[in-house]
């Protein structure tokens, strides 16, 4: 049984969520392989024929990796890392059917990546997003590939080597938000949206989806290849470790002060 990840069906729209709400719905391992298999098994449902990603609680969809975990990784540890992502965000990929993220609060680093993977994204005036990694001492590699993708070279730079994060206007502005609701509205209007493209002819719908994954798989096997490569230099160097001590220490003083 999943611990991290929730699951329910609504007639055919298939409803996940991430789990953690203690920590903003941070990635760890178990999460992500819990995520993959349960795309796996709607994917494989006949009667789902749309899917939400969402976060449990009203802080975030997700923080991005805890790094509680990543902390004590080594290069060998950060190789096989990288394959984790590789199977969540191939999977996320090879949907025949089409997946909506539902954004309620904060979408960090790898759940801003995860959110870009979606094919829209319904959200409210307070959501927050962006690539805060370099913050915390993580080199970005599937970060700056997905971003490409979406908004352009010159935002990617901004947002990757600033770590800044975009408001609710800003990531409408630019696209990122497709729909911008109040907050009890999120999850009615991706309700509303994912029925409405449930109702989609199914065999359209898989070809072009598959059309739109063969257009960006060049870009996705060239950011995994050089993640790998990076993230086994980075951890080397011990700075990863270094900075993220020194991240969760801010934060655990923020919070007793």
């Amino acid at each position: 049984m999943a611990e991290f990840i929730l699951s329910e069906k609504r007639g055919a729209v298939g409803i996940i969520t991430l789990n953690r709400p203690q920590v903003l719905n941070a990635w760890n391992t178990a999460m992500r392989e819990e995520l993959t298999a349960t795309l796996a098994t709607m994917e494989e449902d006949s009667e789902v024929r749309a899917i939400i990603l969402t976060g449990a609680g009203d802080r975030a969809f997700g923080a991005g990796q805890d790094l509680n975990e990543t902390k004590t990784f080594d290069p060998d540890r950060a190789e096989q890392w990288m394959g984790e992502w590789e199977r969540l965000y191939d999977r996320i990929r090879s949907l025949s059917k089409p997946i909506i993220a539902a954004l309620n609060g904060v979408a960090a680093g790898s759940a801003f990546q995860v959110s870009l993977l979606c094919d829209l994204r319904i959200g409210h005036p307070g959501v927050t997003m962006g690539q805060p990694e370099i913050n915390s001492g993580i080199a970005s590699t599937t970060g700056p590939w997905i971003m490409r993708e979406h908004i352009g070279l010159a935002r990617t730079i901004d947002l990757t080597l600033t770590g800044r994060m975009m408001d609710a206007d800003e990531c409408y502005r630019i696209g990122v938000i497709n729909r911008l609701v109040p907050q009890d509205k999120v999850m009615s209007e991706a309700l509303a949206l994912a029925e409405f493209l449930a109702g989609k002819p199914p065999v359209a719908m898989r070809l072009d989806r598959q059309r739109f994954r063969e257009m960006t798989e060049a870009g996705f096997r060239d950011c995994l290849a050089a993640g790998v490569r990076i993230q086994r230099e980075a951890y080397a160097s011990g700075e990863p470790a270094r900075m993220m001590e020194e991240f969760l220490a801010r934060k655990a003083a923020a919070k007793k002060g």
